[in-house]
This record gives structure tokens, C-alpha cells and sequence, in this order.
């Protein structure tokens, strides 16, 4: 068992104590979860109670949902309103992202972007290797819009951007567009979900089938949906939804390594700018 992770005679935490101070449970249920072949570490099942782990190295799941074991990691889901510029500091003195982490001791950054006029779901956190895999062009999130436009959107509108739109930068195609209720005065509300993460992506998308975009509000981010949150506000993510979002992260074949800058990714890479 010793070659799996760590030392387990020496180095680390018991794993009960490690899942415990995780808040997974207690650690008599903890030993519990081991015992019964639950806990797995660094994809391996681990049914020793006297195996220890480093919390701030080893991978930890129970049940197969990853687990966080560092306290001092925060992740955080914003309701960007427009108007405010996806950055730490804005050179140009425009209302930044400062404005909704003064309240967080850690020092808090964004993963990825959003428009200035383009509102919804922003996450905010702490953890460099996290924002780093889910920024990463090969990553892929999936995200959804709630777009208002402008005209009758009609079935083959849909269609087309399902199969894929031709834009300057080569063909994209949406997983999914609906229309959201029947059109009115002249105006129709269209949900996009996608990949891609290219620079105003969705505003293009709409464009190309002749539907300019009025309103932009991004709602889901992989598996974090904004819900009933108020623009403006923000809340730290549920130790369900931090679970699912670190499992998604540490699926084979994703990107890893420690992410160098603040997380937010650069302009000529992956950019969630709507």
C-alpha cells in the first residue's frame, strides 16, 4: 500500500482524521466509510484505517465524489451584473471584480470571463491548479446561456446552430439551443449550451443566424447552475457542488499542473467572454 501515496508510517494524516477535519463526516462514520471499501486515494481503494494521506498532495474521494482536503482552498459563485469587467484590477478604472471579494480574506480570482455586458455564474477561488484545469482550452466546460434577442426565432434558427455556424474563426456548433417561451414584441429568449469558451462566442453565434443579442446572462457553469442568486451577490459553493466540480477536474485526461498568474487565463487562450 505504501507505493500508492505517500509514507503511510510516517508522512500525512490518518485518513479518518484527514476526512473528518474535511467535514465528510465524523470520524467514527469515517473509519466506517473505509472500512467498507468507500474511500478511494489517488484512484486506488483504501481499506486500512491506519493509512495516511497528505492532504495537500493526495487525491481523496468517497463514493466517487472528490473530496477537498485543503481548509484553506475557497471557491466562491458570483452573479457578475453587467457592467462590471472580469479582472482583479481594471488599468481603465472600470468597476472590477475587487468590488465582490473585499468581504474574503483569501486572496480570491476569477476563473475565466465574462463581458462587461454579459451577466451570470463567475467563479471565484483560491485554488490555482483548479482554475487552471478548468480554463484550459482543452477542458471544455460546459456552459448555458439565457440570451434575449432580437426577432422571431424559428425552429431552423435552432437547428443551425446545433449543427454549426460558420464564423471567422471556423465552425462552432452549440450541444443544445431552445427556445424559452413564445416570442414577444419583437423578441425571442434562446438557451445556448456550449464548450466553447472563444471570445464572444455566443454573441457571434447568435449574429450568424441573424438574431443580435440584447441580453446575456450565463447561467450554468459545468455543474454550478446561478439558481435563485441575486446579481451582485455571491455564496461559497455547496460541499456537493465543490465535490462534483473537483470530480469533473480530476477526470483522466483533463489538463493538470500548477497554473502560473492570478488563474484567469490570458485573452489569446481560453476566454469565456460572452
Amino acid at each position: 500500500m505504501t507505493e500508492l501515496f505517500g509514507d503511510l508510517s510516517h508522512d500525512g494524516e490518518r485518513l479518518q482524521k484527514v476526512l473528518a477535519a474535511a467535514g465528510v463526516a465524523s470520524r467514527r462514520v469515517s473509519e466506517q466509510l473505509i472500512v467498507a471499501g468507500r474511500v478511494t486515494v489517488n484512484g486506488e481503494v483504501v481499506t486500512e484505517l491506519g493509512s495516511r494521506v497528505d492532504a495537500l498532495v493526495d487525491k481523496v474521494a468517497v463514493d466517487g465524489s472528490a473530496v477537498q482536503l485543503d481548509p484553506d482552498k475557497r471557491y466562491v459563485m458570483l452573479n457578475k451584473p453587467t457592467g462590471v469587467v472580469s479582472t482583479m484590477a481594471d488599468e481603465k478604472g472600470r468597476r472590477d471584480l475587487r468590488e465582490y471579494t473585499a468581504e474574503y480574506h483569501e486572496r480570491l480570482f476569477n476563473v475565466g470571463r465574462l463581458d462587461s455586458d454579459t451577466s451570470g455564474l463567475i467563479l471565484l477561488t483560491n485554488d490555482g491548479e483548479l482554475a487552471h484545469v478548468l480554463a484550459h482550452p482543452s477542458f471544455g466546460v460546459t456552459k448555458t446561456y439565457i440570451a434575449t434577442v432580437e426577432g422571431i426565432v424559428y425552429p431552423h434558427a435552432l437547428r443551425k446552430l446545433e449543427a454549426g455556424v460558420e464564423l471567422e474563426d471556423g465552425v462552432i456548433a452549440a450541444d443544445r439551443a431552445r427556445l424559452i417561451g413564445e416570442p414577444s414584441r419583437g423578441r425571442s429568449i434562446v438557451e445556448l449550451t456550449l464548450h466553447s469558451g472563444k471570445n464572444r462566442i455566443v454573441r457571434r453565434m447568435l449574429d450568424a443566424v441573424d438574431h443580435p443579442v440584447l441580453e446575456l446572462v450565463r447561467r450554468q457553469f459545468g455543474p454550478l447552475h446561478l439558481g435563485t442568486l441575486g446579481a451582485g451577490r455571491s455564496r461559497d459553493l455547496t460541499r456537493a457542488e465543490l465535490g462534483q466540480l473537483l470530480t469533473l477536474s480530476r477526470e483522466p485526461g483533463h489538463p493538470r499542473g500548477a497554473n502560473s498568474g492570478d488563474g484567469s487565463g490570458d485573452d489569446d487562450a481560453e476566454d469565456d467572454s460572452e
